[in-house]
């Protein structure tokens, strides 16, 4: 009796050892196959971690907890943006300082891969209250944004629109 139920407890503690971790990140701006690859190609870079993006939706399983925030924090370096469904570092990266006032940002890191993202992203930032300018191009690194805005404003805006990027 004493066996099997040590037996039955070795095979419970071993199970909990493999279970998996699934986050799923919803509104992530994937508009075309360079999105998609993108996405993947992120999440992928971090060890045992598989990664699928169907529309708005992407998909992280990895075999450790750490591992999959370690692969929403690279989605996010990325340029990507989506509210999870576990607290991880997409949840800290929407609270920027709340009440900080600009006239002028530096956005770098957002992905601009193609013209659909830059549509995407220019509706984003112009819906901001206060922004007069910004210079959003296919394919760039930075963009700049003008006028009298505040930096939470700005990101919220990006994140609704599935973006992710850091303002300076």
């Amino acid at each position: 009796m004493k066996k099997s139920l040590f037996v039955s407890l070795l095979l419970l503690v071993a199970g909990i050892a493999q279970a998996e971790t699934t986050v799923t990140l919803e509104g992530v701006h994937n508009c075309c196959k360079s999105c998609t690859n993108g996405i993947v190609k992120a999440g992928t870079s971090v060890k045992d971690v598989t990664v699928t993006a169907e529309g708005e939706t992407v998909t992280i399983v990895s075999k450790s907890k750490a591992n999959a925030k370690k692969a929403v924090e690279a989605i996010l370096e990325a340029g990507y943006y989506g509210k999870s469904s576990e607290e991880t570092a997409a949840s800290a990266a929407a609270s920027p300082k709340m009440g900080k006032k600009l006239t002028e940002a530096k956005v770098t890191g957002a992905h601009l891969c193609c013209q659909k993202c830059v549509n995407a992203m220019t509706e984003a930032v112009k819906s901001v209250p206060g922004v007069k300018e910004y210079t959003i191009e296919n394919k760039a690194d930075t963009f700049t944004v003008k006028g009298e805005f505040t930096e939470a404003d700005l990101i919220a805006s990006m994140n609704k629109a599935g973006f992710h990027g850091t303002v300076k």
